[in-house]
């Protein structure tokens, strides 16, 4: 994995970093850390979610299509 790459923050980003810094008493690394963590597990819930919808509508038939020429 590379570990050096460039980062690009906007001025106010950076502005609101530095002050939930000092107000929340956290370095910047953490308050990064904590909020890349959040961003990933919605961005997973949300990938999960329309996994799940795609596997719905592959496999979702009405009652008449599923029983369909079945012989009981």
């Amino acid at each position: 994995m590379q570990e050096d790459f460039k980062l690009e923050l906007k001025l106010e980003v950076v502005q609101d970093l530095e002050l939930y810094s000092e107000i929340l008493k956290k370095d910047v690394n953490t308050i990064l850390n904590e909020a890349l963590e959040l961003y990933f597990e919605n961005e997973k819930e949300k990938l999960l979610d329309k996994n799940q919808n795609n596997e719905n509508a592959m496999t979702n038939l009405s009652y008449d299509e599923f029983w369909d020429d079945v012989e009981v």
